[in-house]
């Protein structure tokens, strides 16, 4: 079993590097009198607010069942990570593309060139600190398997999400790199405005993806492939349960609800249906904790 990984040490991780980018660009913007320079510390702040909206997806996930919400809280989590991701779509891919088109159609030489190499620079290093400290918690929950499947397999969206803008960002910030000391390297500013827009379509792409596995979670999900099949082995291992008849299972958030019809052992169901039901629930939450609600239907062996 993997262990359980520290969602709010990924987003912290990654709002701690996009303020200091954000501190950097602003730094710059105010020494140069850089208009462009303004606008993506504008746009690193954004950023600083996508962290927030995690932030705040995790305490709303928290709140108690109530009549009106049964099952509790736990998909808020995932409205505020797909909206992360229409924000990365949006401000960060599509905004890209636009400035990308237009320096494309008027170029400009990149002013204060070394400077800009240099808060580029900051932000590759402080964008790789931040995906260090994502990939340390993804790594509890992967269990060997590749990035790409744990991707598609997790259910975890603050995870997904951290991962997705850190990948972007991280990416994004080497290409602007590499576009920006083509433009000095070459003298013409044609590269900057190609590695705008490569960034741009570079995010789209990623939100995408991203937007693409939290709809999944949206609509309802089951839990992690893996975890599914570590259930039902347990279901089956207990002597209480002659065979499983089916097992459906649904993701909320940090919880997970089940539903069980199985075939109760006769030497059990002598004893007490109930009593059986019970002591199953029971080991069950202990052994997997993240099931917060069962439901358990019987069937009695002739």
């Amino acid at each position: 079993m993997s262990a359980p990984a520290n969602s709010l040490k990924a987003i912290f991780f990654a709002l701690g590097a996009n303020f200091a980018i954000f501190l950097a660009k602003l730094a710059a913007a105010l020494l140069t009198g850089s208009g462009a320079m303004l606008a993506e510390a504008v746009h690193s702040l954004a950023d600083c607010g996508n962290q927030g909206l995690l932030l705040l997806g995790l305490r709303q996930a928290k709140r108690p069942p109530s009549p009106d919400y049964p099952l509790g809280w736990g998909k808020s989590l995932y409205f505020w990570s797909f909206l992360v991701a229409l924000m990365l779509f949006s401000v960060g891919g599509m905004f890209s593309i636009y400035e990308g088109l237009h320096k494309l159609a008027a170029p400009e030489p990149v002013k204060w060139p070394w400077l800009a190499v240099g808060v580029l620079a900051f932000g590759v290093v402080a964008e790789g600190f931040s995906m260090w400290g994502a990939l340390r918690e993804i790594d509890k929950t992967r269990d060997g398997a590749s990035l790409w499947r744990w991707f598609r397999d997790s259910r975890a969206s603050e995870l997904i999400v951290v991962f997705g803008e850190d990948l972007a960002a991280l990416l994004g910030l080497t290409l602007a790199l590499a576009a920006v000391l083509l433009a000095v390297a070459t003298g013409d500013p044609v590269y900057d405005a190609l590695g705008t827009l490569a960034i741009g379509v570079l995010l789209v792409v990623i939100a995408v993806f991203v937007a693409v596995e939290i709809k999944a979670l949206l609509i309802g999900q089951s839990v992690e492939p893996a975890r599914k099949a570590e259930i039902l082995a347990f279901l089956e291992a207990r002597a209480e349960v002659r065979r499983v008849f089916n097992l459906i299972t649904l993701q909320l958030g940090p919880d997970v609800m089940l539903a069980v019809k199985a075939e109760i052992a006769p030497e059990h169901a002598a004893r007490g249906i109930v009593e059986a039901i019970n002591a199953v629930e029971r080991d069950l939450k202990a052994r997997f904790p993240e099931v917060r609600w069962s439901f358990f239907e019987p069937d009695v062996a002739d």
